[in-house]
């Protein structure tokens, strides 16, 4: 309150201060400026015939509203809230316009704050420097401040989110999209737009649409740059994708650091690029990378959304940035076209001419939406904390105190009090926007993320599809699937065409191999035996074999060169482990591995295979005897039991037949002998369906007709085993197949080295103390001749290939029982890099 006194007149100016201090605790809490000017002007009305006692009475006022302590209202006439942002910046020229609306349309609105006003104070950054901001920052902590619209850049946040935890000053940046800014680090911290998480998240999904696997990241090397990278690169790891290359930007970039890195990214094989910076730069590396012909046809280019932001806000792009932005697909934060936001982008054009007409007219974008949000939205939780009977009080931050009397004047900041319910209550808001739905999750996020993918083509772009967390890449908008009941409808990931770079159509294929390049490592296996498959070329660094001729065969029908080295594993004495040989792809000390390796489910887990060349699943080899023919050949179709029962058979039914019809039948009657002899002729005549005996009773048809077709079965079993018996080759052993190797107790011998052994053991439950293992094929044959008996074993169980390979030599050996696995062979990769075969 300020007192102007002259000989005839006392001016008293009220200057609007809504805070007084308690003299008890320190803290100062707002008073409504009506309550001091009504209870002022009553004072004035009994004082101002008496100077002194107008004087007195002005020495108590300023007493009583300095030391004392009052009841206060809860709605103060105006609430302080600071904005931090870069003015001259693409997102801070729409920001200032779009936060200036805002706080015109809620203090115009008498259904929120009900009387109470929002007063702006905004401060400059000057792009993205850290410590313009904590001075800006604190400069508004002076003012009482209960909440900062931003900081803009993610940098500044981290910086500043320490100053908010200090003095318990939310902080709604509806600009900065650190996904670590959420951390309960920064408690006061409340990002009000999308998070880079997402947007990472939007990325890998595209790189793997396209089938891409590897990518470059050219990245800004500060919080903002860093951790979006470090999203993205373990969002690609859930693709089976990765970041081959990283390219780390100074903030402080010139030129020659942009030629510099450019030209390391040129030399690289992978031709998707990543591009994640800030658009003070983002249009100038463009343009360098267009003049170096490395956004040519083949590359790919994906720019976060810094250019679209640029794109939205500034429609006036020369044509030779243009030119440097053909083909680039880049993303931005998708906003459903509400009725709220369609009356916003109306009011837009008016907005900008009627603000600062230094910037000229610009356009509209994704932050100025959520700046304008964020207005609304500190808003409402301001209402409900009103609502809620709490009060804007400060008080003095003990810590400070040691700073009493320096120059920065750091014993004036005071801690909101009410600053952890006010941040509560915006973390509780449920309302809807210029940008939609705004809710938060209970990780700090905003509901539904969601961008457009953009692709730019002439002189403007075209969206080719959307994306959001809960339904993936669509030409469909999020908020009419999210519309859908649940699972009345399947989304399949889909864009509409691009057009990339060089002004083409087709898919660039994302990798070359780079003139610096190394040759593609592969490994190959060298066993001690079964060299046809897979063997080294005595005194050279060739290797030759079936698998190797696969390989090369499959290698020259591609339309590109692939430069290989074959690099043997194995010393040729034992048999290698073939898990070992993966491992060494895990490590990236191959690159793949061409050989006799087989495909099984525990290996995929691993390792990327191809489409199997060979099929080749588990058999079991044994000892066969050859069984010759002889004249009591007609006598193996049947064992001797079958035979009894047949014969018994043959004569039950003839007995059968005959209780049947001697009573009525005369030709089964007569004497004893002679219907024996019935019975046996009629029995065993019915084998050739000779019988000359008429059947007259209907139960002795019903018999007969069930015999004959018993008959008939007989007759055609032991046809065709007497045909087989005395045109096949007959091979005998006492092992049937793998079911009676696991019903005894006899040694089975594997391949060292195989997979056989884990399948044996733990998928057949055979006991690791049974088997046997060998290293070649000498060892298989001296093993299964010796038998169980003299320390061999009584059966060797290996995969089909190479059972056929040792068989060819061996007829003393077969396959018995049936191929009890379906495996095939195939080439490995981590990831098969430039997916030679798939």
């Amino acid at each position: 309150m300020h007192v102007t006194m002259s000989p005839s007149t006392y001016t008293i100016s009220l200057n609007t201060r809504f805070f007084h201090k308690d003299s008890v605790n320190g803290r100062v809490v707002g008073v409504s400026a009506v309550g001091q000017r009504r209870w002022l002007q009553q004072l004035l009305l009994h004082s101002t015939r008496n100077k002194f006692r107008f004087l007195v009475l002005m020495v108590f006022c300023s007493g009583l509203f300095i030391n004392t302590s009052t009841s206060v209202s809860t709605r103060p006439d105006v609430v302080n809230i600071g904005a931090i942002f870069s003015f001259n910046s693409s997102i801070g020229k729409v920001s200032k316009v779009a936060i200036e609306a805002a706080i015109e349309d809620v203090n115009s609105n008498p259904a929120v704050l009900v009387g109470t006003k929002l007063k702006l104070s905004m401060q400059d950054t000057k792009l993205s420097s850290g410590f313009l901001g904590i001075v800006e920052a604190l400069r508004l902590m002076e003012n009482y401040t209960v909440a900062i619209l931003g900081p803009q850049y993610s940098v500044m946040a981290h910086v500043i989110s320490h100053i908010a935890n200090e003095l318990h000053v939310p902080l709604l940046s509806y600009a900065a999209t650190d996904p670590t800014l959420n951390s309960l680090q920064f408690p006061y911290f409340v990002r009000t737009t999308q998070s880079d998480l997402f947007q990472m998240a939007a990325v890998a999904e595209i790189v793997a649409y396209y089938e891409w696997r590897d990518v470059i990241a050219i990245y800004i090397d500060d919080d903002h740059g860093r951790n979006g990278v470090a999203a993205l690169g373990d969002k690609l790891a859930e693709k089976r994708c990765k970041i081959s290359y990283k390219v780390p930007m100074s903030p402080d970039l010139t030129h020659n650091d942009i030629t510099n890195a450019l030209v390391k990214v040129a030399l690289m094989d992978s031709r998707i690029i990543i591009l994640h910076i800030y658009d003070t730069w983002g249009l100038e590396l463009l343009d360098v990378a267009r003049n170096m012909q490395i956004m040519g046809s083949g590359y790919v280019w994906i720019a976060t959304d810094w250019l679209s932001t640029i794109l939205d806000t500034d429609s006036s792009l020369s044509l030779s940035k243009l030119n440097s932005v053909q083909g680039v697909l880049t993303l931005r934060m998708h906003t459903s076209d509400s009725d709220f936001k369609k009356s916003f982008v109306s009011r837009w054009r008016n907005l900008t001419a009627a603000g600062d007409t230094d910037n000229g007219l610009v356009g509209l974008n994704s932050y100025g939406l959520y700046a304008y949000d964020t207005v609304w939205l500190l808003a409402h939780a301001l209402d409900t904390f009103f609502d809620q009977g709490k009060n804007i009080s400060f008080s003095n931050d003990s810590s400070l105190n040691e700073f009493h009397g320096g120059n920065l004047h750091f014993d004036a900041m005071s801690v909101f009090e009410g600053g952890k319910q006010l941040r509560d209550n915006i973390l509780q808001v449920n309302m809807s926007g210029v940008t939609g739905p705004i809710k938060f999750t209970p990780d700090g996020n905003l509901i539904h993320p969601s961008y457009e993918v953009i692709n730019v083509i002439g002189t403007g772009f075209r969206t080719i599809g959307y994306w959001s967390n809960s339904s993936g890449l669509s030409i469909v908008p999020p908020e009419k699937l999210n519309a859908q009941p649940n699972g009345s409808i399947s989304i399949q990931p889909s864009l509409y065409g691009v057009i990339w770079p060089g002004q083409t159509a087709q898919k660039p294929r994302g990798w070359v191999f780079s003139s610096n390049g190394r040759q593609l490592r592969v490994g190959v296996p060298i066993h001690v035996s079964y060299s046809e498959f897979v063997s080294r070329i005595e005194g050279s660094d060739m290797f030759g074999g079936y698998c190797i001729d696969v390989y090369n065969a499959a290698k020259d029908m591609l339309p590109y060169p692939v430069p290989s080295k074959f690099i043997p594993f194995g010393d040729g004495h034992n048999n290698i482990i073939t898990q070992d040989l993966l491992h060494k792809i895990t490590t990236g000390e191959f690159d793949a591995v061409v050989g006799d390796i087989t495909i099984t489910t525990n290996r995929t887990k691993i390792v990327d295979f191809t489409q199997p060349y060979i099929e080749s699943g588990l058999v079991v080899v044994a000892p066969v005897l050859k069984l010759n023919s002889s004249a009591w050949a007609f006598l193996r179709p049947f064992t001797p039991t079958m035979w009894c029962v047949t014969g018994i058979s043959f004569l039950l039914v003839g007995a059968v037949i005959w209780i049947l019809e001697r009573r009525t039948n005369d030709e089964f009657r007569g004497p004893p002998r002679k219907q024996f002899v019935t019975i046996v002729w009629f029995s065993f005549s019915t084998l050739f369906s000779s019988h000359r005996e008429t059947i007259a009773s209907t139960l002795g048809r019903m018999v007969l007709l069930i015999w004959l077709f018993v008959v008939l079965i007989l007759n055609s079993s032991y046809t065709a085993s007497l045909t087989s018996i005395l045109t096949v080759e007959q091979l005998s052993s006492s092992v049937k197949g793998i079911e009676s190797l696991i019903s005894n107790n006899d040694p089975i011998g594997y391949r060292r080295g195989s997979f056989a052994e884990k399948y044996l053991t733990v998928e057949l439950n055979i006991q690791k103390n049974r088997l046997v293992p060998l290293n070649s094929q000498n060892e298989y044959e001296k093993a299964l001749r010796d038998g169980p008996k003299k320390g061999g074993i009584a059966a060797m169980v290996d995969e089909r290939a190479y059972m056929d390979l040792f068989l060819s030599t061996r007829c003393e050996f077969g396959i018995v029982g049936q191929e009890f696995t379906k495996m095939g062979w195939g080439f490995v990769s981590i990831i098969f890099k430039h997916s030679i075969f798939l």
